[in-house]
C-alpha cells in the first residue's frame, strides 16, 4: 500500500510542478468521457481515466 501512496504522491508534484499538465490532463480526460459515451454506465469513467492517463504519459515523458 506504501508504493501507491508514494506514486499518489509522485503524480501529484509531477502535476504542480508542471503548469500545464492538469489542464493537459483536464481536457483529454474530457474528450475521453465523451468518446466513452455508448458504452452503458462505466464507459465514461474509464474513458475519462484513460484520457487523464495519457495526457499524464504524454506531459512527463519529454523531460
Amino acid at each position: 500500500m506504501a508504493q501507491i501512496d508514494q506514486k499518489f504522491a509522485e503524480v501529484q508534484s509531477n502535476v504542480k510542478s508542471r503548469p500545464g499538465l492538469g489542464k493537459s490532463m483536464a481536457k483529454w480526460s474530457a474528450l475521453g468521457a465523451v468518446v466513452a459515451i455508448p458504452v452503458p454506465i462505466v464507459g465514461p469513467i474509464f474513458g475519462a481515466l484513460a484520457g487523464a492517463a495519457y495526457a499524464y504519459h504524454k506531459g512527463t515523458k519529454r523531460s
